[in-house]
């Protein structure tokens, strides 16, 4: 299970409109009558996150849209993927990138002890390399911006509207990760951050 986190800025559009007189100048070239002009702006109208998971195996992905990417939201998507996608799956291997919250303490700040321990008793996590987050295949979040956030959403209701709306459509498709950086390819590019260990004699 491959997962990650990104922030979502909500923007409201408008559009205000004005009539000015054209200037003396401009009144031989367009005539006596007064110019419309409008004038865009946009208001921002906070920011939501976005944790995104994703199934390696199959043509499976989960988005869960929250206010904030706290310890507290870490915990719950933890909850929801052992006791509501993956009820009888164990261990889960979760992929994740070295943000601060992503931590076996982050469940047991936001949960009770037994709870948390009840979820880390099945799940597994592996951290990316420091700078390599790229190596994380939910970097398919490039296929969500693309395709769902390439244009200004205002409330959060109506960014979990088309959040579930591609998420829906995307696996239902059968859409997979045909993922081709190798595990040797890997360990020639990161040669120098993670060198292998001589043998010894």
């Amino acid at each position: 299970m491959c997962s990650t986190s990104t922030p979502r800025r909500r923007i409201h559009s408008g559009r205000s409109c004005a009539s000015t007189k054209a200037r003396p100048s401009s009144l031989a070239r367009c005539g006596s009558r007064s110019q419309e002009r409008y004038d865009c702006e946009y208001k921002r109208n906070g920011t939501t996150n976005l944790f995104v998971f994703l199934d390696a195996h199959r043509s499976w992905r989960k988005v869960k849209v929250t206010e904030r990417r706290a310890a507290h939201d870490f915990a719950h998507c933890m909850r929801e993927l052992v006791d509501i996608h993956y009820p009888e799956a164990e261990p889960i291997r979760v992929v994740l990138d070295n943000l601060s919250t992503h931590t076996p303490a982050a469940l047991y700040q936001a949960l009770p002890p037994s709870e948390a321990r009840r979820f880390l008793k099945r799940l597994e996590f592996h951290y990316t390399p420091t700078h390599a987050s790229w190596l994380n295949m939910v970097v398919e979040i490039g296929v969500l911006r693309g395709q769902c956030l390439d244009r200004r959403i205002e409330t959060r209701g109506s960014l979990t509207a088309e959040v579930a709306a591609w998420e829906n459509q995307r696996n239902n498709s059968g859409a997979r990760i045909n993922w081709m950086f190798s595990t040797k390819q890997a360990r020639l590019k990161l040669a120098k951050a993670y060198p292998i260990p001589a043998k010894e004699s």
